[in-house]
């Protein structure tokens, strides 16, 4: 596991699929739950979340919605959609339009989700450090250029 706090956002409109969750996870990950896109939005907004999980099926916007609705503004949590039903244009619309990393079945296998939830983490963790170093190397690139341009250097 890491040493860091993975912050997990669940959002699903039954509520016993979030207690569940809740109850399998909480020990493992800094949890929050929402049972609307509008309310994940909020957590969105408010807390630095790493996964977010979503549930396909709810009313007024499907999990894609979401996914594709948050891209802009939260590019960085790595998404995973969760479905009871099997559809392949769901999967599809996923990936293409959601950017989502794993499309997972209800109901979930506690220990094969805390493995997906994980390796989402990780992902998550290796963009952020190539995302800090290509920011280190332009700060230094202009740096080095300030200098020539100074003709500080030999």
């Amino acid at each position: 596991m890491s040493a860091t706090p993975i912050n997990v956002l669940y959002i699903d409109d039954e509520i016993h699929n979030l207690n569940a969750f809740r109850a399998g996870f909480r020990r493992l990950f800094n949890i929050f739950l929402a049972e609307s896109a509008a309310e994940g939005r909020r957590i969105l907004e408010a807390e630095h979340i790493h996964v977010i999980l979503t549930d396909q099926r709810m009313p007024v916007m499907t999990g894609i919605e979401f996914l594709e609705s948050i891209l802009d503004e939260f590019p960085d949590p790595i998404r995973i959609l969760m479905t009871g039903f099997a559809d392949i244009n769901a999967v599809i619309d996923a990936i293409n339009k959601g950017k989502v990393y794993k499309y997972i079945q209800k109901p979930w296998m506690e220990d094969d989700l805390r493995i997906h939830i994980q390796k989402a983490y990780d992902i998550y963790s290796l963009r952020k450090e190539k995302k800090d170093l290509t920011q280190r190397i332009l700060e230094t690139n202009k740096k080095i250029e300030e200098l020539l341009q100074q003709d500080l250097l030999p």
